[in-house]
């Protein structure tokens, strides 16, 4: 996939745990954990608006698009 996940380093900024991150979002500790190690094809727009509300970043922060 040509779709970087820099979600860990998100977090790592704001020194939130993905405990800490779930338990803010509302999205299971699993989920956060597939979408950090970038073992998901989709997320949904409402579950991206959260995160980066916690967050405080945008969508471009967490997600990258590598070229080939």
């Amino acid at each position: 996939m040509n779709i970087r996940i820099n979600l860990d380093i998100e977090m790592a900024k704001k020194k939130l745990s993905l405990t800490e991150l779930s338990e803010q979002v509302g999205v299971s500790m699993t989920n956060l954990s597939l979408l950090k190690n970038g073992k998901v094809k989709a997320i949904r727009f409402s579950t991206l608006a959260a995160i980066c509300q916690v967050l405080e970043c945008q969508p471009g922060d967490i997600l990258e698009y590598v070229g080939e």
